[in-house]
């Protein structure tokens, strides 16, 4: 999941898929899709650095919740990626991670 800003609506992301079709093919771009994602009451974070340490972001918001009388419905969880790992360097990425 990549965070879009308000202004995109669902005719516009569209019409940018299909002109990055024609400029740079890839097979992949027929699986991306654009919606809003309503997730309820849920456990969120903004996770710094690597993508390695974030376990150690998980077991907080855990803690959190068990200190908070509060039960997972389930293990899944949301990665919204707020930098480019390509251009960022590791120890100064930045994603959001969310817990229901």
């Amino acid at each position: 999941m990549i965070r879009q800003p308000d202004f995109l609506n669902d005719k516009l992301a569209m019409e940018i898929i299909e002109k990055v079709k024609v400029k740079k093919p890839n097979e992949l771009l027929d699986s991306v899709s654009f919606g809003k994602e309503a997730e309820g009451p849920c456990i969120q974070m903004v996770h710094f650095g690597s993508y390695d340490n974030e376990p150690e972001s998980f077991k907080r918001m855990e803690s959190f919740g068990y200190d908070n009388n509060m039960k997972r419905l389930s293990k899944a969880h949301r990665e919204i990626y707020l930098s480019d790992p390509r251009k960022v360097d590791s120890s100064k990425l930045k994603q959001f991670l969310g817990l229901k």
